[in-house]
């Protein structure tokens, strides 16, 4: 092996980076803030605190364990959380009780309106199960599709007056 003073490559390439990187890692050091493990449910991690918060709320720092924060993505629409006090609109704001009146009426009418709707649809979809007993159809030769279509058919019934009874109730719960 031939040495003639230069350094091998990958050697002069590492010598580089630690001369580079020798800066940051010292700033980063320096401008770093200790993390402390504070207990209760949910444990909570933070840097935020001060030496003499954490101590009083009987948080231990964690030296030399890194530490990964996810945050959450917002749900789409959502508006950014305030601290600063309640939201705009919300216990301050009161609604003319004529404008409420007019709103509990449309609902009303509406929620109503749907009501008999579904309860036609009801009626028809009994009157087309016959008591568990529907005419068989051409194309149900086979007698399973004809008991599978009996089965769905009363399933659907099911859903019809479980939807008409919270129909009902959303009806009840108006002024």
């Amino acid at each position: 092996m031939r040495h003639n003073g230069a350094m091998k490559p990958s050697v002069a390439l590492l010598l580089a980076l630690a001369i580079v990187a020798s800066p940051l890692l010292a700033s980063a050091q320096e401008g770093s803030r200790p993390v402390y493990r504070c207990p209760g449910t949910p444990v909570l991690y933070t840097d935020t605190l001060t030496p003499q918060e954490a101590k009083a709320k009987g948080c231990s720092v964690l030296e030399g364990a890194p530490i990964s924060v996810i945050q959450t993505p917002r749900p789409r629409g959502a508006a950014p959380a305030s601290t600063s006090g309640p939201a705009p609109g919300a216990a301050d704001a009161k609604i003319d009780p004529a404008v409420q009146r007019a709103r509990d009426s449309d609902a009303r009418r509406i929620l109503e309106g749907e009501l008999q709707r579904a309860q036609a649809d009801l009626a028809t979809m009994q009157k087309e199960y016959n008591n568990g007993q529907p005419e068989r159809l051409g194309s149900e030769r086979n007698f399973q599709r004809y008991l599978d279509r009996v089965a769905d058919m009363k399933a659907a019934i099911a859903r019809k007056e479980s939807d008409i009874a919270a129909i009902q109730r959303e009806i009840a719960k108006l002024p």
